[in-house]
């Protein structure tokens, strides 16, 4: 089925994640969110239609035919996938036979298939279209959900691990690693790439869901490992303890207590701290001794400023959420729904952090300060990435001083009442 990947206004709300990165490559389980939409539907073509500042970067990922191609759009019938959606497991055969329907998930649309003409109209709206004008078309039902906050995603984490576990291709336990491990439940849940290295004194608890270990992993001694969980292929873990429905991308060093989090990858926590209920960009490092708190002391719903609104979260379990490239020094201590930006610095201070500290700043005992030497920054980035093995290309570059520019424009801006209402995502522009 040829298919296209639409990123929506309502982005913005999932900062400060989507700030680097179109919303389809967030993390969900083991895989993202576009891999998801695109296994399930059997895509054979994929498009993508997302912001400009990232178009550039996504397009020297090679992951697509067509990134904001109106011509291509408009070459064949195609169907257009909301961005945010988090299909369910399994396949489906989409019925394209009666023409033009647009499905949809209460009022949020999730998927809709036009003809050549009707695509050549949804351009003149592209991701600004109303539901009213996407109900001129036959309405028919989806299933899934949409995702409008991070912290939704690490509800679904646990469940989705196991589901991308059925629907992949994974081995099956490896009898070598049986001889060090102390395994608690089926070991049948036990997924161990013939690459990974499992220390003896390893504990590794299958009981609530199961456990992959990818390739290249090695797992220290005194370690415990309880699932769902997933640990990145290259990733170390240094006597960790790392807590059901828990993601750890690629090539990460972690270390101290990990808890239902999704960390997408390249990470360094190598330290004893907390990391709960969170969800963490790629190239960030936690220094020794930082926590995150995931709860209030008087259990009441976690709250999270987002786009100069405090927004309810409706749940007790929320932690922090923490852009690419965002750094923490010693001992530093996030309260229960803090934001922290791409790039954001956050040095020890006596005290909890801001709970919104905006992309590009540095948090500090004397406050907030904005960072404006975009070079400095991105020679660090450099080093970081050297030391995986991994170079920062001029696309991604791009990317990050695009995402500087709009900041320091905004935080400047008139109209912007201090720093937690100085936006971390570039919005959706008419022209993509």
């Amino acid at each position: 089925m040829r298919v296209c990947l639409v990123e929506d206004e309502r982005v913005a709300a999932l900062e400060p994640l989507v700030a680097t990165r179109p919303v389809g490559h967030l993390v969900c389980g083991i895989t993202t969110l576009a891999a998801k939409q695109q296994r399930y539907l059997s895509a054979t073509e994929v498009g993508y239609w997302c912001r400009s500042h990232v178009a550039e970067w996504l397009r020297s990922q090679g992951c697509a035919e067509a990134i904001n191609d109106a011509q291509w759009l408009q070459r064949a019938p195609t169907l257009l996938v909301n961005g945010r959606w988090l299909p369910p497991g399994g396949h489906v055969r989409i019925k394209t036979e009666g023409g033009p329907f647009v499905a949809w998930l209460g009022d949020e649309w999730t998927y809709a298939w036009l003809e050549p003409e009707q695509l050549a109209a949804w351009l003149e709206e592209g991701s600004f279209a109303s539901p009213q004008w996407w109900r001129q078309w036959p309405a028919q039902t989806a299933t899934g959900r949409i995702i409008t906050y991070l912290w939704e995603l690490l509800d679904c984490n646990g469940a989705e691990i196991a589901r991308d576990i059925a629907e992949g291709d994974y081995g099956h336990w490896w009898p070598e690693a049986s001889r060090h491990v102390t395994v608690l439940g089926p070991s049948e849940w036990l997924y161990v790439h013939p690459t990974a290295e499992i220390e003896p004194q390893v504990v590794i608890d299958t009981r609530p869901g199961p456990v992959v270990l990818e390739a290249g992993v090695c797992v220290q001694a005194f370690s415990r490992i309880e699932g769902p969980c997933a640990i990145g292929a290259g990733s170390i873990l240094y006597g960790a303890k790392i807590r059901g429905g828990t993601t750890i991308g690629p090539h990460c060093r972690i270390g101290g207590e990990v808890e239902n989090s999704i960390v997408i990858g390249y990470t360094n926590k190598y330290h004893e701290g907390f990391l709960g209920h969170s969800y963490v960009g790629a190239w960030v490092n936690l220094a020794a001794g930082t926590h995150t708190s995931d709860l209030r002391c008087d259990y009441a719903p976690v709250t999270v400023p987002l786009q100069g609104k405090e927004i309810c979260t409706d749940r007790r379990k929320v932690g922090a959420f923490i852009g690419d490239h965002a750094k923490t020094g010693l001992g530093v201590l996030l309260d229960a729904g803090t934001v922290v930006g791409p790039f954001a610095q956050v040095l020890p201070m006596s005290s909890f952090a801001p709970r919104f500290i905006p992309a590009f700043h540095r948090a500090s005992e004397a406050g907030l300060k904005m960072l404006r030497n975009v070079d400095r920054l991105l020679a660090t980035a450099r080093i970081v990435m050297q030391r995986r093995g991994f170079t920062l290309t001029a696309e991604g570059e791009h990317l990050y001083r695009s995402l500087a520019s709009y900041v320091f424009e905004t935080a400047e801006a008139p109209t912007t009442n201090g720093p937690s209402e100085t936006p971390t995502v570039i919005p959706m522009r008419k022209s993509a």
